[in-house]
């Protein structure tokens, strides 16, 4: 296939919308309403649509990695929010070296896994 990829913005779902876009919003990411339904956020070239959609297995099942520059930089800049006093069901999981790299994990309100690391 001969084409210029622009983007890949995954979908993920919230169980209480409003209260996902506020964390998305906390988290560092810039809203795009898009609807009552739906918003895009946006952290410098990179998105995602948030959908006022829930099923629990679905959700629950949902990880997004986002490779950054400094693992550690990123957690404590995480840490410093305070998320999981702020939000119910959030947690922040301290970073983990593995073989591949290192990564630490923040699962949103709603329950949606991130991961957040580097590769050696």
């Amino acid at each position: 296939m001969d084409t210029k990829i622009l983007s890949l913005r995954p979908f993920i779902g919230a169980k209480n919308f409003d209260v996902s876009r506020s964390f998305y919003r906390d988290l560092g990411f810039e809203e795009s309403e898009l609807g009552p339904q739906m918003s895009v956020f946006r952290m410098q070239d990179f998105s995602f649509y948030l959908q006022r959609a829930y099923v629990k297995d679905w959700v629950d099942n949902t990880m997004l990695f986002m490779e950054v520059a400094d693992t550690a930089k990123f957690y404590e800049a995480l840490s410093a929010l305070n998320l999981p006093e702020k939000y119910i069901g959030v947690k922040l999981t301290p970073i983990r070296n593995e073989p591949w790299g290192r990564e630490c994990f923040l699962h949103d309100p709603s329950g949606v896994l991130w991961h957040f690391g580097e590769f050696f």
